[in-house]
């Protein structure tokens, strides 16, 4: 008992420390604002939920930002874009999890990642433009926005940038959930064991 929760241990802090290896290698996409990049560091957390379920992913979700945190030293200043991130994270990772759970199959998995990247294109547009747009002008001393601007960033590049994010992390997800299936499978019934 006592090693498999070493085990456990030892992979998530794993998969926390490559999630956050993976942030490091975003890019921007085009045609948003440079503010916006695109990175994979969701899919450990996102491995870590389905073997081990959904708090694991949050760890690993956690783990990252807080290495992230450190690394760039914004620990003195309120860290907006990563209480962002780590939310952002969560909001993709568990509507994938409990979708697959109902439905587990490779047809069940592109529904449930397609569930996560509404949840989390939805959500973080209504939290940008109640939170943490505000925050960020408010925290950095810039001028505050006006509704109609806050309004235009969201739905002009906040909302369309997270539906593509996910949807680029849905497809390299599936191409590795489509060689992975059967050892995840064995993990979790492992665990389980």
């Amino acid at each position: 008992m006592k090693k498999n929760k070493v085990k456990k241990t030892v992979t998530l802090a794993m998969m926390g420390s490559i999630s956050y290896l993976l942030m490091l290698l975003n890019f921007p996409f085009p045609g948003f604002p440079s503010f916006l990049n695109v990175d994979f560091s969701d899919i450990p957390a996102l491995m870590a939920a389905l073997i081990f379920g959904p708090v694991a992913g949050i760890l690993v979700e956690f783990i990252k930002n807080l290495l992230d945190l450190i690394m760039t030293g914004t620990l003195t200043v309120v860290p907006i874009g990563h209480i962002a991130n780590f939310l952002a994270g969560i909001l993709f990772v568990l509507p994938t999890y409990y979708v697959f759970k109902k439905l587990n199959s490779k047809k069940g998995m592109t529904f449930a990642l397609l569930a996560g990247t509404i949840s989390m294109a939805v959500v973080m547009s209504v939290l940008n433009y109640f939170v943490f747009l505000p925050a960020y002008t408010f925290f950095m001393g810039w001028d505050a926005m006006s509704a109609t601007e806050s309004r235009k960033l969201v739905t002009a590049a906040i909302l369309p940038f997270n539906v593509i994010k996910g949807l680029l992390i849905t497809s390299v997800f599936m191409l590795l959930f489509i060689k992975l299936q059967t050892w995840v499978n064995k993990q979790t019934i492992y665990k389980n064991a």
